[in-house]
């Protein structure tokens, strides 16, 4: 494989949508690193990349710490020299709760590592792409179709999704100087670990309790190869990838 297509970070590449980026982006003949907070679940993706050491890095980070963001980026510059693509993907769910039921300590948990984890990544992102040589690369933020439509019982994710979407935008706007293009990712129902029971039924508005259907995760793969793909003179700023048939465009 080549490098030509540069150096790209996964965060939360331990499993679900991240793992399956990440072993996408090497296969693709991206350099990769990945991060998680779990090392020993890092080494096992970067081993299943079949990618060699000198193409890979494995590297624990939590994301809300500053200081751990700010040490993966600098191992990242020693390993690799640059950062060409960062796939924001480091996020939680809470509990199921009406608002007047959320407790704090759940609301401020996810909106540590959703919307401070995402803040903290794409801070040091930009930091390096605009010092770089030559200058620029691209961020894609992983949102979630809550950033445009809610579902019932997830105020902070809902909140947090909605942020992302600021941020996204922010970045956007005030990347143009530094060929630093931004886009988002909103996906619906992909197959994974947390939507394992969604054909057993979720609340709907409505009231009612409905299944919904997943899809392969490999589509988002391949949505965010496309967006990778492109020069930083084009920009996806929101995709959405969604399960054609889960009840979304018209909730409840």
């Amino acid at each position: 494989m080549t490098d030509h297509k540069g150096v790209a970070l996964v965060t939360g590449a331990s499993s679900g949508i991240g793992r399956a980026v990440a072993l996408g982006l090497a296969a693709a003949g991206y350099r990769v690193a990945i991060c998680a907070r779990r090392q020993q679940a890092l080494d096992a993706v970067a081993a299943e990349s079949g990618a060699s050491a000198d193409r890979i890095l494995a590297r624990a980070c939590d994301v809300t710490d500053e200081a751990e963001v700010a040490a993966l980026f600098a191992a990242i510059a020693e390993k690799f020299g640059r950062m060409d693509l960062v796939f924001n993907n480091a996020g939680r769910a809470s509990p199921a709760a009406r608002i007047d039921e959320t407790r704090l300590e759940d609301f401020r948990a996810v909106m540590e590592v959703n919307v401070t984890g995402v803040f903290l990544v794409a801070r040091e992102a930009f930091r390096m792409m605009r010092a770089q040589k030559p200058q620029g690369g691209r961020i894609i933020n992983n949102g979630s179709i809550s950033a445009h439509i809610p579902r019932p019982d997830s105020v902070a994710y809902g909140a947090s999704k909605h942020a992302v979407s600021g941020i996204t935008r922010s970045i956007a706007i005030e990347g143009r100087p530094f060929d630093i293009a931004c886009g988002q990712i909103d996906i619906g129902n992909t197959a994974s670990d947390m939507t394992a029971d969604m054909h057993k039924g979720m609340l709907q508005p409505d009231g009612s309790m409905r299944p919904e259907p997943t899809f392969d995760v490999k589509h988002v793969v391949d949505a965010i190869l496309y967006m990778a793909g492109l020069p930083l003179d084009a920009n996806v700023p929101f995709l959405t990838v969604m399960a054609t048939k889960m009840p979304y465009l018209g909730r409840g």
